[in-house]
């Protein structure tokens, strides 16, 4: 007999909905703390509920007062099921497009061991060296490779994308050149998005961008720089020592924009006579993503060194004279320099330049030359084939592309034979198309190429007829390039392995232990999230590629582009802008345009509090505005009577305010509405930096408080991981009269918004956008780094409206509970109203100095040896620490890291009784290494026991630093910035 289960009744569904929900609820794996958790910590703050205290710590008047509208949470598996089903509607194809972007393979050691380890993508910007030599050195790798393949003398650690890189390198040449010209050359034969990114960078600093050909320029006007593409967008291979020769007569410096594989075989810039080059490491091992991320590279003359934008990794020694890295000469120079900062830029892409290191490590030079080598080849192979066809290519020196002219065969009988067989290729005009050959590429693709071109699928001749032209390049290099071990060893898998593993050891990432950092938001970044990154559907999309094969990338954007506007409270958003330093930029770019609009150019003063990000100055300055410092009263608010003065006072010119919100002291201004209309009654708009968004999200809106426009960082708030320093997305949003002005792509033409894209025109490929009421474009590909806004699209569709408010308040919740514990140990320097603070507290260590004679340092080195990253430092004010626990703290880990301040506040007290000698101490030798421990004989005061187990958790688990404390100075005095022989550390 069969039995059944019984019907279950209604109660019983909805019982089983519930505990159904329940199981899949990916906001209680997110927020860290439980409900007894919170309960407790409510009860040490002296608080009822979570209400309360976002009662008492958010103004009345700003909050939001209605549930955010989106969609309805949904778990892990939905979501990731979800997320498959848009990304099935891009259609992958076999793009020879080009234009700086390849199709490439992706050694699976590098794929599994970095793009996947949380070990290496949850880390944060090496700030913190001793912590994080394993980054630093892949990242000393990237500069070697750089400067090895570029003959010039240094390199960066990475920049954002290609054509950023080049205003990077307009800028430089700027700055330095002295001959006062205002114009920059730029050759037509360039990418046409460095072009469209050159121009929108040009406009606000009042330069004159020339395009031309750089074969018949006469210099009859001066300029300051140039910039020429190696090899160029249609592939041709040009000798430019004549142009250079002539440039530098000028006193023009030249930017060479260069593919780096291609330098495997040509001559390298350095070699003649460029003064700076850049390009994209995207083809060593990085997916096409749609656009990124990829790592830029920016090389140059060590003359250069300070001027150079981002972060250089440089080599210096530890304490016991140990050869160690960290950041060198202008390590969050933006910050201090502010305005006068070279570059706004103060991140780079870090995961993706230790990809592409270790791509060449994995490679080495022979396997990077015979990949060149095979890829030159059948491009040789495919032009003597169109040849056979009756087909003319453009240019008889090439590396990987070719422009074939069409004749009088017909374009669109082209492309339909390529969409017949999933092929893309550039479109230059009716009359010719573009083949760019990759890594990939392989005879089989050729026979389709020719058949196409043929018409047929009976090819007129054989690949056996075909000549195999001998290599004929008019620079063919002749010098070595990645000699260094490094770039030899590691060739099996089972040694990159290791090696790789090694490095991710030096390392302390969310894999270990929290990072409080203040201002920087270092959240868990769910395993959820990040699996779509790696999606064939999102991975092998070419920018370039036609709408037709993108429709779930339109998707994904059009969802999530409204969900962050509903979020902010704007009518528009660009996701655009790849980077938070970005997303300041384009901000205020489209406000100075709305002010163009409005015939009121004149308005060129940008009012900034003297608390701000040390970006904000340094963007403003790059938009072409002058800075106005306001002043910050005694409880660390916006002084209101300076800012009505210096409004009143500049009234006529007055542009813009850019303020952080939550202020960067970690509190709600309860006058920010007050602050906002101040402004606009004199004719300004405000801009908000989104760095502190953690603490609106759900409550507050920067659209409602009275914004106009706000950066939001995808890589806080929104779950994109750090990497060790990038990737990252500083997508805007703005109010409906600013939406007109968001920017534009000369590739991709894109409308008001996503739901209306355009067909890119055949003849936009090659020519030079014309400016309507757009910006223009601020990065490479039209929707930035799009491969990774996945992550944030599986973020807010798992947590829904009441997840991601109640992950604001647990934020706020675990940042007072850090500062009630710690408060009669380290004075808390800002509260709020109610004595509370938002999502971050400042601690303030000033009189430390003068009780004990420590330094914040000391603090920052010590945590080390409890198992913490430090919080920021000395930021914003000198000599103190401030923290942001994030939502996903457990209240555990929240008391592991109190107990670890309050024990070294203990060890402060006994300095300052005389109990232990005011320079040898636990503090001042901090970090302590293994080696510093066990080798030779113990000279301290204090026991070995002391310095290395300071806390019970040690003893379960220690995060070793691999290194002692950096001397920083020695570095910069003895600056070095490749890698070093290996004599040097057996020594």
């Amino acid at each position: 007999m069969v039995m059944h289960a019984p019907i279950p009744k209604s109660s019983d569904r909805q019982t089983l909905d519930e505990r159904s929900q329940k199981l899949n609820n990916f906001t209680q794996r997110h927020i860290g703390p439980n409900s007894d958790d919170l309960k407790q910590m409510l009860e040490l703050l002296g608080l009822s509920s979570l209400d309360t205290l976002i009662d008492q710590t958010v103004p009345q008047t700003i909050r939001l007062n209605k549930a955010l509208q989106l969609p309805e949470a949904q778990s892990e598996y939905a979501a990731l099921a979800k997320l498959k089903q848009i990304a099935a509607k891009n259609q992958v194809c076999r793009s020879y497009i080009g234009m700086g972007y390849y199709d490439c393979i992706t050694p699976p050691v590098i794929g599994r061991n970095i793009l996947e380890n949380p070990g290496w993508y949850t880390a944060y910007t090496p700030y913190q060296p001793e912590i994080a030599q394993g980054r630093l050195e892949a990242l000393l790798n990237f500069q070697t490779m750089i400067i090895d393949l570029t003959g010039l003398e240094i390199a960066n650690a990475s920049l954002l994308d290609e054509a950023t890189a080049a205003a990077e390198a307009m800028s430089l040449s700027y700055g330095v050149c002295k001959n006062k010209a205002n114009a920059y050359f730029v050759s037509r034969d360039c990418h046409p998005q460095t072009i469209d990114v050159l121009q929108t960078r040009a406009k606000p600093l009042g330069i004159k961008i020339i395009v031309g050909d750089h074969q018949t320029f006469d210099f009859d006007r001066p300029i300051f720089g140039a910039v020429l593409q190696y090899p160029a967008s249609d592939g041709t291979i040009y000798d430019y020592r004549a142009f250079i020769e002539k440039a530098h007569a000028e006193g023009a410096l030249v930017t060479v924009a260069a593919d780096p594989l291609s330098l495997t075989l040509l001559t390298p810039p350095g070699e003649f006579g460029a003064d700076i080059a850049v390009g994209s490491t995207q083809r060593f091992g990085i997916p096409l993503g749609f656009g990124g991320p990829h790592a830029a590279y920016f090389a140059t003359k060590e003359e250069y060194k300070r001027q150079v934008p981002g972060r250089i990794v440089g080599v210096s020694k530890d304490a016991q004279g140990k050869p160690a890295l960290r950041l060198a000469l202008q390590t969050r120079e933006q910050h201090i320099r502010r305005e006068k900062a070279t570059s706004n830029i103060c991140t780079a892409q870090v995961l993706l330049a230790v990809m592409a290191s270790m791509y060449a490590v994995y490679h080495g030079p022979a396997g990077l030359k015979a990949i060149a080598e095979n890829i030159h080849q059948l491009t040789l192979t495919l032009a003597e084939g169109l040849k056979h066809l009756g087909y003319k290519i453009n240019s008889e020196d090439f590396f990987d592309t070719l422009r074939v002219e069409l004749g009088t065969r017909k374009l669109e009988t082209i492309l339909e034979a390529c969409q017949a067989r999933n092929i893309n290729l550039r479109i230059f005009d009716d009359t010719a198309v573009g083949i760019s050959l990759d890594e990939t590429t392989t005879l089989e693709d050729l026979i389709d190429l020719w058949q196409i071109f043929a018409g047929t699928d009976n090819l007129p001749f054989s690949l056996e007829e075909l000549t195999s032209p001998a290599f004929h390049f008019p620079l063919l290099r002749q010098s070595s390039y990645l000699t260094h071990p490094v770039f030899n060893r590691y060739h099996s898998e089972t040694e990159l392995l290791r090696y790789l593993h090694k490095l991710e050891t030096k390392d302390l990432s969310l894999t270990t232990s929290m990072i409080p950092l203040g201002s920087c938001t270092m959240k868990l970044n769910a395993t959820a999230e990040m699996i779509p990154v790696t999606w064939e559907e999102f991975g092998k999309i070419h920018p370039f590629a036609p709408p037709s094969q993108t429709r779930g990338y339109q998707i994904l954007f059009q969802q999530l582009e409204a969900w962050l506007a509903e979020i902010t409270g704007f009518a528009g958003v660009s996701l655009q802008p790849n980077a938070g330093s970005q997303g300041e930029y384009t901000g205020l770019l489209v406000i100075r345009q709305y002010h163009e609009s409005r015939k009121e150019e004149h308005r060129n003063v940008c009012l900034i509090p003297t608390s701000a990000h040390g970006t904000n100055p340094a963007s403003a300055v790059m938009c072409g505005m002058k800075v106005v410092a306001v002043a910050c009263d005694t409880e660390g608010n916006i002084d209101i009577s300076d800012l009505k003065a210096k409004a009143e006072k500049h009234s006529n010119e007055l542009a813009a305010l850019m303020v952080t919100y939550p202020s960067t002291h970690g509190v709600f201004e309860e006058a920010i509405q007050e602050i906002c209309t101040v402004v606009h009654s004199y004719g300004g708009q405000v801009y908000m930096d989104g760095a502190n968004m953690n603490a609106q999200v759900g409550i507050c809106r920067p659209g409602d408080i009275g914004a106009d426009v706000c950066h939001l960082n995808l890589h806080k708030t929104f779950c994109i991981p750090h990497g060790g320093g990038g990737p990252g997305m500083g997508p805007i949003g703005v109010a409906s009269h600013l939406v007109r002005f968001l920017p534009g792509h000369v590739v991709a033409p894109i409308k008001k918004s996503t739901q209306d894209l355009a067909l890119p025109c055949k003849d936009a490929i090659n020519r030079v956008s014309t400016q309507h009421s757009h910006i223009g474009a601020v990065a490479a590909a039209p929707w930035g780094s799009a491969s990774i806004l996945v992550i944030s699209w599986m973020y807010i569709a798992m947590m829904g409206a009441a997840g991601l408010t109640q992950a604001t308040k647990v934020a706020i919740l675990n940042a007072n509970y850090i500062a009630k514990r710690l408060e009669t140990y380290y004075p808390v320097l800002y509260k709020g109203k109610n004595g509370l603070v938002a999502h971050e507290c400042i601690l303030d260590l000033r009189s430390l100095k003068k009780s004990a004679g420590i330094e914040i340092d000391d603090v920052a080195k010590r945590l080390m040896d409890y198992g913490f990253h430090a919080p920021t430092v000395s930021w914003p004010v000198a000599g103190t620490i401030m923290v942001e626990p994030t939502e996903s703290e457990s209240k555990e880990e929240l008391d592991r890291f109190c107990d670890a301040l309050i024990a070294i506040r203990a060890e402060i007290a006994e300095i300052e009784l005389g109990k232990v000698d005011a320079e040898d101490n636990v503090l001042k030798n901090a970090p302590h290494t293994t080696e510093s421990l066990i080798a030779g004989e113990w000279h301290h005061p204090y026991s070995r026991e002391q310095a290395a187990y300071p806390a019970p958790w040690t003893r379960e688990h220690k995060f070793w630093p691999a290194v002692g404390r950096i001397d920083a100075a020695f570095g910069d005095r003895n600056f070095v910035c490749s890698c070093l022989p290996m004599d040097a550390y057996s020594s």
